[in-house]
């Protein structure tokens, strides 16, 4: 019997998946896996936790070791060796050593392309080589920053760009007390929520003494400073940089691999790049987005694990189902957590796909639970079909269990009509008996039913600004507590009699704390012959929210009371 040879590029996340699978279903293959770095099988994501010691020890991030391999699953894991040449023809690859810069040849039946991306470092950046400037890519990376950070008592510490690596790794600097600065060139941190929501995540920020420039970006770094474009100077020792990832494709083009439209290598529906017997995972591909089936890029740990298995499977004729991404992902940020699946507001907007969506705040658990906190969920679903198409959720409780129960119906093209009678789990310790995720469902169903109309948070200073009619549902005691500066005060627990205070002539606007008593009142207003109300959506914990920010960072007038 002929053993086969698989060899692999690139020995972290996919790479690693990929070799183990590959042993599962061939105990005779030969399994080679090349890294270039010192490490194999390390946990990228937990990476910044180092830097606030709930780590302590960064080689723990470490999974396995060549060693562990080698024992544990007859892999031959090499490290510090650089695949850098690839003859197709004749199936062979070329390894450099990286300490002593070695050569040696190997060959393979099947190989496999998994060398991740590599950190954005522009180099029109004046000062972007210093050595108080850093990246976050593996192990090495973060053992240096600390060093760095402990070594030379920094206290001013400037994160440039706002995605998830960039605020892992400002909450975790945070925690150890240190003057902190994110740097976005977008008008909102976390490209995958909406920008309403990302307001919620900028008062967070602030709220945590996180300085976080918008709409602006680094021009220049120096020993103690930085320069944004704006011309703006920011103290700051010591300078992460974070501002996203491209594909490592260097190999890949140079063995004549095709390069897809996003710049990762085009691989098919089982992961063949379009070289014989050479399949490509991980960070370096381009995949299909499962909504708007167009080509894009996903630089996340589960598509990576679940391409090493398609590609390996697809080697020993298994069949595989490519059925694309939509993107699941959460991140813990100080006292919230923020989650997200699918498209926002602003991708549907971006791919011409007409689209609807609600805003619920529910409680994570009956009120009368101690310790009960709000869920702010935003549901965006296809107009008119219904289509679930995304979800956002932000809070303090664990909001990836609703936002994963969303993904779970967007992978089966399921349809708000799927959720609003979706049967899940309920005790009062652990959520509310109409789950968050029936809530936002139902809310949308009134919407594709046409029964009544609603309005987003963002548009409430320009109904201010306008002088429109709006109503605030809550109690007297909650609307002297604050409230929004043109409202008038009329409760749910009164408005049947002060009827004749509410016009019929013009729109009229209602909203409360969370939404829930303004829409009770729409639809008895719509039923007492009021053809022009308007429910405001989020309401006004989330205008709180979205407002507290802008204004404490601008000189604009504030529109709310007393907050």
């Amino acid at each position: 019997m002929v053993n086969r040879k698989i060899v692999v590029v690139g020995g972290v996340g996919g790479g690693a998946s990929a070799a183990a699978r590959a042993r599962r279903l061939d105990e005779s293959a030969i399994v080679t896996m090349y890294e270039k770095g010192p490490d194999v099988s390390f946990s990228n994501c937990s990476l910044p936790y180092h830097l606030s010691g709930l780590i302590p020890d960064a080689n723990s991030i470490i999974l396995k070791t060549p060693e562990q391999f080698k024992k544990q699953y007859n892999i031959q894991a090499e490290v510090n060796s650089e695949v850098v040449d690839v003859d197709p023809v004749q199936k062979t690859v070329k390894i450099k050593d990286t300490k002593s810069g070695d050569l040696r040849t190997a060959d393979y039946d099947e190989l496999i392309l998994s060398p991740g991306a590599k950190p954005v470092m522009p180099q029109s950046i004046k000062g972007i080589d210093r050595d108080n400037v850093f990246s976050i890519r593996n192990v090495v990376d973060i053992k240096h920053i600390q060093e760095y950070l402990v070594s030379n008592n920094i206290n001013d510490v400037a994160v440039i760009g706002g995605g998830f690596i960039g605020l892992e790794v400002v909450e975790n600097l945070g925690q150890t007390g240190k003057n902190l600065t994110v740097v976005e060139m977008a008008d909102h941190v976390l490209g995958t929520i909406d920008d309403d929501f990302a307001q919620l995540v900028h008062k967070n920020l602030y709220d945590h003494n996180v300085q976080v420039i918008l709409n602006d970006g680094l021009s220049e770094i120096d020993a103690d400073k930085i320069i944004l474009k704006s011309g703006k100077a920011i103290r700051a020792q010591a300078v992460i940089m974070a501002i996203g990832v491209h594909p490592d494709v260097t190999l890949a083009e140079k063995i004549g691999c095709k390069i897809g439209v996003t710049g990762g290598i085009e691989v098919n529906q089982q992961y063949e790049t379009s070289l014989p017997n050479i399949y490509a995972i991980g960070d370096a591909i381009e995949v299909n987005n499962m909504l708007t089936r167009k080509k894009t890029r996903l630089a996340l740990a589960f598509p990576a694990q679940m391409e090493a298995r398609d590609a390996v499977d697809h080697i020993y004729n298994r069949p595989v189902q490519n059925q694309g991404v939509i993107g699941s992902q959460v991140i813990h940020l100080f006292d919230l957590n923020v989650a997200s699946t699918g498209l926002t507001e602003e991708a549907c907007e971006a791919n011409q796909i007409d689209y609807r969506a609600v805003t619920v705040i529910p409680q994570n658990r009956v009120s009368v639970m101690p310790d009960t906190s709000p869920i702010f969920l935003k549901l965006v679903f296809g107009y008119p079909s219904g289509e679930v198409l995304g979800a956002q959720a932000i809070g303090k409780s664990d909001i990836d269990k609703q936002i994963d129960v969303i993904a779970t119906m967007i992978s089966m093209h399921g349809r708000i009509s799927d959720l609003t009678h979706l049967e899940l789990c309920y005790s009062p310790w652990f959520s509310t008996a109409k789950n968050a995720v029936n809530i936002a469902a139902l809310v949308a169903e009134n919407i594709l039913n046409g029964e009544y109309r609603q309005i987003s948070i963002s548009k409430v200073r320009g109904l201010v600004e306008k002088g429109a009619f709006i109503i605030d549902a809550r109690e007297p005691n909650e609307y002297a507590a604050g409230h929004i500066m043109t409202s008038v005060n009329i409760p749910l627990s009164q408005f049947r009699q002060r009827l004749d205070e509410i016009p019929t002539d013009q729109p009229v606007y209602i909203h409360c704390q969370s939404s829930q008593r303004s829409y009770n009142m729409v639809r008895a207003l719509e039923n007492l012959g009021y053809t022009n109300v308007i429910n405001i959506a989020g309401s006004y914990l989330e205008l709180t929210q979205y407002e507290y920010f802008k204004d404490h960072t601008t000189d604009r007038k504030s529109i709310l009371t007393n907050y």
